[in-house]
């Protein structure tokens, strides 16, 4: 892989990485809801599994595909539910101050490496940085973009952490914070629209 098609790649890693999508949404409402530290073992299970995700996708996810069409429909359709059911998660969730009746947590690293494998976003941004970087599927080219991805992605979902965090003062108030997880929830949803009239 020479060096222009590795700057491309790097470009669109950023571009795929730091733009809106359910990982950082969910990052942005976790940084709002728990903080910058909480919401560390959440971000860093997205930047790492994603990065798994996309070398395994490479090294040979995509045949499943290929030799069955069928089971990116079934993918598909269970990830806009489970999608559907994080949002009305989010919409619900208690503000800090009902402690009692309060029993948010942050994902924890496992449940946003898991997270990926259902997030339609994830997908198309793994399935297209293998098509396009790496369509002979050969292991060295597949490190390469999973590396690229890994090193990228990072600090790039880390934006969105900490302007959830600096959102934590205007959302101080109860109403304010319900508004807020009203949003966020209702921006996780919309970002299914691409996924619906795929």
């Amino acid at each position: 892989m020479n060096i222009e098609i590795i700057l491309a790649l790097v470009l669109f890693a950023f571009a795929s990485s730091i733009s809106p999508g359910p990982n950082n949404l969910m990052l942005m409402s976790s940084g709002a809801n728990f903080g910058f530290r909480k919401t560390l073992p959440h971000m860093m299970g997205v930047g790492l599994g994603f990065t798994l995700m996309v070398a395994l996708v490479g090294m040979g996810v995509m045949q499943v595909f290929d030799l069955y069409p069928a089971s990116y429909m079934i993918l598909k359709w269970c990830s806009i539910v489970y999608l559907v059911y994080l949002s009305y998660k989010v919409a619900t969730s208690a503000p800090p101050e009902n402690k009692r009746a309060n029993k948010a947590k942050p994902f924890s690293f496992i449940q946003a490496v898991l997270f990926q494998w259902v997030n339609p976003k994830a997908w198309t941004m793994a399935l297209t940085s293998i098509g396009i970087y790496a369509p002979d599927r050969d292991v060295k080219s597949v490190i390469i973009v999973a590396l690229v991805f890994g090193a990228v992605n990072l600090p790039s979902i880390s934006v969105w952490v900490v302007l959830g965090q600096k959102l934590q003062k205007i959302l101080s108030s109860v109403k304010r914070l319900r508004i807020f997880n009203g949003i966020m929830a209702f921006l996780l949803l919309a970002s299914l629209y691409p996924v619906l009239i795929a």
